[in-house]
């Protein structure tokens, strides 16, 4: 892994850090506002829309380090005794596969929450705007598709290499 590839992977880190400390923010008002609930009758005010705002925006940040490390699911029953060029090939697809899926998906969520603020769509119980939170997970997917381009490139660079060998 060169410059690019170890500066990217610790971007990726770093947003599956943040991913996970949100969660652990959502574990803990989860936690808050059940004993609230059960022990004195409050709650936290709108807990589930927290939930349900953050949470979308913070799985966002795992799936380029996911990526990344080949942390995804990869079914390789069939392929498993091809030859290297081939893996790496198939490899590559799969990679340009993830990065087209990353960038439709960075760019619709753009959209989509561009018109969310347009509109001042806002949460029912806290008022917060809906489209702040969709915005949170395009840096997510954008990451997500420059991690499918790095992969897609180291892959065909050792496709390419590999050329004469026969495993």
């Amino acid at each position: 892994m060169g410059r690019a590839g170890k500066a990217l992977l610790w971007v990726c880190k770093l947003a599956a850090a943040i991913g996970g400390l949100l969660f652990v923010v959502l574990v803990v008002v989860s936690v808050i506002s059940i004993v609230g609930r059960k022990l004195f009758s409050a709650p936290v005010p709108g807990d589930m829309e927290i939930l349900q705002l953050v949470a979308a925006a913070a799985a966002a940040n795992f799936f380029a380090y996911c990526h990344l490390i080949h942390g995804d699911l990869k079914v390789d029953l069939f392929t498993a005794a091809l030859p290297r060029r081939w893996i790496h090939l198939l490899e590559t697809l799969g990679s340009l596969a993830v990065a087209a899926f990353g960038a439709i998906l960075a760019w619709r969520i753009g959209a989509g929450a561009a018109s969310t603020l347009e509109s001042g769509e806002t949460s029912a119980i806290l008022a917060w705007p809906v489209g702040w939170f969709q915005a949170a997970m395009v840096p997510g997917f954008a990451l997500l598709a420059l991690s499918g381009l790095y992969l897609a490139g180291r892959n065909l660079s050792a496709c390419l290499s590999s050329q004469g060998e026969g495993k």
